[in-house]
């Protein structure tokens, strides 16, 4: 069985991994349980500030061992996405589980050595890979730290240290939440200001709901579902028009395959070439189209006039 898939034939993940990071307090964590069907892994101990009306069912960790232990051996069949808060304090507990494992890869101050960030990196493409093999989405928390460029300042996700640019490769999102007065705004694009990644092609900047007032009295007929309604209902529209423009392209190719496989000669090649605008193209398939035609040109001995623009026998 061949491996090779057809656009119109490959594998596209409904699953997502995101990361959201921002200032402490601005509301990532509550944003986060916003998905479907949540579970708090809480390595932070943070869950205690969440308002008691958007808390979900939670795993307190104590240690790494502890989300290996939920992944392998508990039942997380309600469950629809996991919520891993913070990123950065898990992969601090991952660095201890590590160096326990094998000392070799810590320093005598505790941090990892270059093998043991090569081996954090393995081991959480490891449970990135663990998560989705249970078909849930996840979202890792991380609080902002401040980098600073001569007198330009920017914020970015204490994720991963100088580990951070390898780990975000395993990522779909990375989105910065931030306060405009009293709105808050997701914003995925990487800017001047702060990072990003948004391989889903979503909005730049969304406005999230504002669930309390600004005295923390709760807004009465919103529910905290903003991440699944507006988030993840975007990354599903994409999906399906990627999947439309995949079997458009597909259906393109196939009828061009065709109008080449019936050209025998040089009338019925210059035929097919003169009217190659008539079909309707997707994409690059006119350039495919032009590619095949060398190639059956070639197999039938057709040389192309570069003067008439046109085949000779």
């Amino acid at each position: 069985m061949s491996l090779i898939r057809k656009p119109n034939e490959l594998v596209i993940n409904p699953r997502i991994k995101a990361l959201i990071y921002g200032a402490a307090g601005i509301g990532k964590t509550t944003l986060a349980l916003s998905a479907k069907n949540p579970l708090l892994i809480d390595f932070d101990g943070g869950a205690q500030r969440v308002h008691y009306e958007f808390m979900r069912d939670c795993v307190q960790v104590e240690k790494y061992d502890d989300l290996l232990q939920v992944l392998n051996h508990e039942d997380l069949t309600p469950y629809d996405t996991l919520i891993i808060d913070t990123g950065g304090k898990m992969l601090d507990s991952m660095s201890e589980y590590l160096i326990r494992q094998n000392p070799r890869l810590g320093r005598s101050n505790g941090m990892l050595t270059q093998q043991g960030y090569g081996q954090r990196k393995a081991e959480f493409c490891a449970v990135c890979k663990l998560i989705n093999s249970k078909g849930k989405n996840v979202i890792f928390v991380a609080h902002r730290q401040t980098q600073n460029d001569g007198d330009e300042v920017r914020y970015v996700p204490l994720f991963g240290g100088s580990n951070y640019d390898a780990l975000v490769t395993e990522l779909d999102l990375v989105g910065y939440v931030e306060a405009d007065g009293r709105k808050r705004l997701l914003t995925f694009d990487a800017t001047s200001k702060n990072d990003g990644k948004n391989t889903c092609n979503l909005p730049p900047r969304l406005i999230i709901d504002e669930l309390t007032t600004e005295d923390g009295v709760r807004v009465n007929g919103l529910n905290n579902d903003y991440w699944e309604r507006v988030v993840m209902a975007k990354f599903r529209e994409r999906i399906v028009a990627r999947d439309k423009e995949n079997k458009a392209f597909a259906a393109a190719i196939e009828k061009l395959r065709e109008a080449i496989d019936g050209v025998s000669d040089a009338r019925s090649a210059n035929e097919f070439v003169t009217h190659i605008n008539d079909f309707e193209h997707v994409g690059n398939s006119k350039v495919i189209a032009a590619r095949m035609m060398c190639k059956r040109a070639q197999a039938l001995n057709l040389k192309f006039n570069p003067d008439t623009k046109k085949y000779d026998e």
